[in-house]
């Protein structure tokens, strides 16, 4: 029985953690909140009480935060992970982050003994408990061998980016940033068709069936036509994900229209008040509803 600790169970990291309790894993589960933890529990984690806890005699240290603060943070600040876990235990670097701040943590990992798994994660909480939400993964291909098991279990949707940590973050970022530009554009279609009188489940009907069809469009807009915002995917979340989108992309000498905008989109709803709803709030802030 492999015994996994992960940091951050909220609702990507919860839904992977009761994954792999019911493949069998031992999994010790951290988080600031004491609810999931608990949740998790009942289904048989072990509740760690930091970030050390959760790494302790663990093979593999699976980090599901937000932001590259908060990496630091269960990495290497008091009572951090890497400190805790036994020599060549990996750890899968899943937040999206700026690909630099990905290799500075490879970097230190690797100097601790420890092997750096960059593996960002898309797809949503229901996808992450079925195995469906995809993986990008850059590491080393023995790091890789070494943890196909529990990375397979993870996700049936793997894909070999690169051996280079910070790659899965590179990969990661154009693809949000094309989230960011899809989701910013069904809701300004779906609030023109408001405009318009049409019905709105039917014309997304017609959406899903045509030429402007996005699963983010699908996913996020049922939800805005019957008013559910709970946050699944916080606004804050591809508001920061597109700016880090955009950082990258001036790195590299790169400009493009449809970026900035869909970032301008992000910004006005958090602006709004609506950072902490659900990203189909973008419908919310477009229709005037």
């Amino acid at each position: 029985m492999q015994r996994v600790g992960i940091v951050g169970v909220g609702n990507m990291g919860g839904a992977m953690a009761a994954r792999l309790l019911e493949l069998g894993f031992a999994v010790q589960a951290c988080d600031l909140l004491a609810e999931p933890v608990q949740a998790l529990v009942a289904q048989g984690a072990r509740a760690a009480a930091d970030p050390a806890a959760a790494a302790h005699d663990a093979s593999a240290l699976i980090v599901c935060v937000v932001d590259a603060a908060q990496v630091e943070q269960v990495l290497f600040g008091e009572r951090g992970a890497a400190a805790a876990l036994p020599a060549g235990a990996a750890v899968l670097l899943c937040p999206t982050i700026a690909p630099q701040d990905v290799e500075r943590s490879a970097d230190r990992l690797q100097a601790l003994g420890l092997v750096p798994i960059d593996a960002p994660m898309s797809g949503g909480p229901v996808r992450a408990r079925d195995g469906s939400m995809s993986l990008m993964v850059a590491c080393a291909d023995a790091a890789f061998e070494q943890q196909r098991g529990l990375i397979e279990s993870l996700s049936r949707k793997v894909f070999r980016v690169g051996t280079r940590p910070g790659d899965g973050a590179r990969t990661k970022l154009v693809n949000n940033l094309l989230a960011g530009i899809n989701l910013a554009g069904a809701a300004e279609a779906l609030a023109l068709a408001q405009r318009l009188g049409l019905d709105l489940a039917r014309t997304l009907d017609v959406i899903e069936q045509s030429s402007g069809q996005s699963w983010i469009a699908s996913d996020r807009l049922r939800r805005a036509i019957a008013g559910d915002y709970a946050p699944r995917a916080h606004v804050s979340l591809l508001q920061k994900d597109t700016g880090l989108a955009l950082q990258a992309a001036s790195a590299a000498g790169f400009e493009g229209p449809l970026g900035p905008a869909a970032h301008e989109v992000f910004e006005r709803a958090a602006a709004a008040g609506y950072a902490g709803l659900d990203d189909a709030a973008l419908f919310k802030l477009l229709s005037g509803r």
